[in-house]
């Protein structure tokens, strides 16, 4: 009866690690989703600006197209110049995942 009773606090702790070691990784994969969503907003936005990129489109509205496509939002853009700064979110578990980028070409010092 005892192993019994040792086995199943075993297999409650396991499975309560498991869950949130599942929800810490989501976490963490959203994450990284929304930032390579936020850089590559930033350079769609920063390509659009300086012509490299042939759009009829503004550089903020292409930079929110391309958040959309990657399951993001885009939440904030300016442009100056040839520099673009975006960001971006998206949820999981009701909590948001926000990340910024800047693209542009290299500040010349």
């Amino acid at each position: 009866m005892a192993g019994s009773a040792l086995a199943a606090g075993v297999l409650a702790v396991a499975a309560t690690l498991a869950l949130g070691l599942t929800a810490v990784g989501g976490a963490a994969v959203t994450a990284q989703r929304v930032a390579g969503a936020a850089d590559a907003a930033a350079l769609a936005a920063a390509d659009a600006a300086s012509g490299a990129v042939a759009t009829s489109e503004g550089p903020c509205a292409l930079a929110a197209r391309v958040a959309t496509a990657n399951g993001t939002r885009l939440t904030g853009c300016s442009v100056e110049g040839f520099v673009a700064t975006v960001q971006v979110e998206a949820a999981y578990a009701g909590l948001a995942a926000l990340s910024r980028a800047r693209a542009g070409p290299p500040d010349r010092r």
